[in-house]
């Protein structure tokens, strides 16, 4: 979960002033937590305060994305999710934004099995995200997260996620020149994917993510989750990142940590 709030931060001061290249200063003045840092922790939160079977896990879910992002309301979220935020009465709203992928990393880290990776990512997605495409992108991250935190290879998980979720049939290379600002799941996802199967490491990851342009903190925050689970993360980067949060931050981090420590 951390790799994603990393991916965040890196990210961050990119998504509106896109670069197109990997070498770039990691976090670079202005970097910043951003929405999708508050909703992975959000998640996290949820899932930790649900029942053991998960069985309320929606509300949970609602609960404390409202909670978190209520207390931090200019993080940058979309118009209709920050209507959501606000609303009494929480319906979901059939988006198929990439929020569904951003914030889903904690599902891929507390799941048993595959399955149950895909049923954690369903419940804390739908209270939002109810389109089938932001349902699939949410599955197909924390479906990928397990199975790299269960030891398969990126060859493996590329190949699962070709066969189940998204085509892997393009390089960064050849849509960095064109690729563009998507906020679409199946717009900005599979580039997310992309930069982990390109990647060489977990830094390495979210530079590739960065590089394309488009919605930058989002992708790295996708791809960096996925990164962490397959890579860990280097201890200097690791310390850096825990210090952009604050200490009821950084207390939901470390409580989920402890009981899911991947």
């Amino acid at each position: 979960m951390l790799g994603a709030i990393i991916g965040d931060v890196a990210g961050s001061r990119f998504e509106w002033h896109n670069i197109k290249t990997k070498d770039f200063e990691f976090f670079g003045a202005g970097s910043r937590l951003t929405d999708d840092s508050i909703m992975t922790l959000a998640v996290a939160r949820a899932i930790l305060e649900s029942r053991s079977d998960f069985s309320d896990l929606e509300e949970q879910a609602a609960k404390w994305m409202q909670t978190l992002g209520r207390a931090f309301p200019d993080a940058g979220y979309g118009s209709k999710f920050q209507r959501w935020l606000f609303s009494e009465n929480p319906a979901p709203y059939n988006s198929m934004g990439n929020g569904a992928a951003m914030r889903v990393s904690p599902a891929g880290f507390a799941a048993t099995s595959l399955e149950d990776a895909k049923l954690l990512a369903r419940k804390v997605t739908g209270v939002t995200h109810n389109h089938p495409e932001g349902l699939r992108a949410a599955e197909a991250v924390a479906s990928a997260i397990y199975l790299a935190r269960t030891g398969k290879s990126l060859a493996e998980i590329r190949d699962y996620t070709d066969r189940n979720y998204y085509p892997m049939d393009f390089t960064l290379d050849e849509i960095r020149p064109e690729y563009g600002f998507d906020m679409t799941c199946q717009g900005s996802v599979p580039q997310a994917f992309m930069a982990l199967f390109e990647s060489v490491g977990f830094e390495d990851a979210i530079r590739n993510a960065v590089s394309i342009g488009g919605d930058s903190d989002t992708i790295a925050a996708i791809a960096g989750g996925m990164a962490e689970a397959f890579y860990g993360i280097p201890d200097p980067v690791r310390i850096r990142g825990l210090s952009f949060l604050n200490p009821m931050l950084r207390e939901i981090l470390e409580a989920f940590r402890e009981r899911y420590p991947g």
